[in-house]
């Protein structure tokens, strides 16, 4: 292990990866951890699975550059030197996965789970800090903590599952949230759109959303992915908020179609 990456945290299921190997990128602020509830799911049993915190989230350091095209860089070394065959990444990490797609640095199947698109798609309160960020510095990311446990438990898992993911936030650095947050942003404003950029990749992708809760999608955005003949919508009927969680049976059911794509 050579890459930047190799410093990262990591958990890894006990297998050998017979029937192929994923790499799994957690939701903004999130650990590794996040993916324990998909990690256990009996239709993953033989796939090897890796999940990864992206550095300056839940309270790890954070590089000098939280660009989403810098951590797609670091994430696709971290998928060739492990030999992942899929990425699949949720929030934030869903759209450091569709870059890491879109560079044409990784070039398996990506299942991409609540990503938003462009600006329009983020939550207002998101945008909103960023705002009041250029004022009054981190202090917003700092109000924002203290009161993430009454946003999270709107998630129907259980009580302590729950417990654990707001612990893993709640270790988050308000200045690192600002820069992390605000480079974002300002990577969907790059592009205008993503959703276009997917389309383009070529590669087998799944793109998996709650009809409410998590990161939106425009019209617009839906009719552009739905015309790609790579690309798999996936609409989880009411609120979704944290959907590997909340759905890991779906979401195992879709890394083995990916797998077998991949192959």
């Amino acid at each position: 292990m050579s890459g930047a990456w190799a410093s990262w945290e990591r958990r890894e299921n006990e297998v050998a990866g017979g029937a192929g190997s994923a790499l799994l990128l957690p939701g903004g602020m999130c650990r590794a951890r996040q993916y324990d509830d998909l990690m256990a799911e009996p239709a993953l049993a033989g796939v090897r699975l890796v999940a990864v915190t992206l550095p300056g989230h839940g309270g790890t350091p954070a590089p000098h550059d939280t660009s989403v095209e810098n951590y797609a860089r670091l994430a696709a070394e971290c998928a060739a030197e492990l030999g992942c065959d899929v990425v699949v990444g949720h929030s934030i990490g869903a759209n450091i996965a569709l870059e890491m797609a879109g560079s044409g640095a990784f070039a398996g199947p990506v299942v991409l789970l609540a990503p938003c698109f462009s600006r329009e798609d983020e939550a207002v309160f998101l945008r909103a800090l960023d705002r009041l960020a250029g004022v009054l510095g981190h202090l917003p990311y700092s109000a924002m903590l203290k009161l993430v446990g009454g946003m999270a438990k709107q998630s129907p898992l259980p009580p302590d599952r729950i417990a654990s993911l707001i612990a893993d936030l709640r270790r988050n650095d308000p200045r690192a949230m600002r820069r992390a947050i605000h480079d974002y942003l300002r990577y969907l404003d790059r592009h205008g759109t993503v959703a276009p950029r997917l389309c383009q990749t070529g590669v087998p992708a799944w793109v998996v959303h709650g009809e409410s809760g998590d990161g939106g999608m425009t019209d617009a955005e839906r009719r552009t992915l739905k015309a790609c003949p790579q690309v798999t919508v996936v609409t989880i009927p009411g609120p979704s908020f944290f959907t590997p969680n909340e759905e890991p049976a779906l979401v195992a059911e879709l890394v083995v179609e990916a797998l077998a794509k991949s192959r």
